[in-house]
């Protein structure tokens, strides 16, 4: 099977795609853990359930969790949570078929992008951290 020399970049290539991976999600969620009070508001307004708890989900998911991805620990069930979460966020926060003009334009973005993002952290689950994590260090 031909590689293209993937083989050869393979592990600095998993590194770089955990960073890329949760980058959105570290910057979204220091925005939330530094603007507690406008990021419940804003749960109020995309209908989330239960605002201060979906807040502090939020916050624990995009923060705490991605930041664990990030340097590589638990990586694979922290996947699988992070997908989770994703599919989530599109369900509660981009229900594009509820919305007409520019919004139901820009909810099927926001929708599909979280699908996208799924996906990603479908293959990191079954590629696992590499050998550029915590994971490896501590032989999980």
């Amino acid at each position: 099977m031909k590689t293209f020399g993937s083989d050869r970049i393979k592990e600095e290539v998993i590194l770089v795609a955990r960073f890329l991976l949760v980058l959105l999600f570290l910057i979204f969620g220091w925005g939330k853990l530094t603007d507690y009070s406008g990021t419940v508001a804003y749960m109020q307004q995309v209908g989330a359930p239960m605002p201060p708890i979906a807040t502090i989900i939020a916050i624990f998911m995009e923060v705490f969790v991605c930041s664990a991805i990030l340097v590589g620990i638990f990586t694979r069930p922290l996947a699988v949570l992070l997908a989770i979460y994703t599919l989530g966020t599109a369900l509660i926060g981009h229900h594009y078929w509820t919305m007409t003009g520019m919004a139901h334009f820009e909810g099927k973005i926001n929708f599909y992008k979280n699908i996208s993002i799924i996906g990603g952290c479908f293959l990191l689950y079954v590629t696992g951290a590499g050998k550029y994590s915590l994971d490896n260090k501590l032989g999980l």
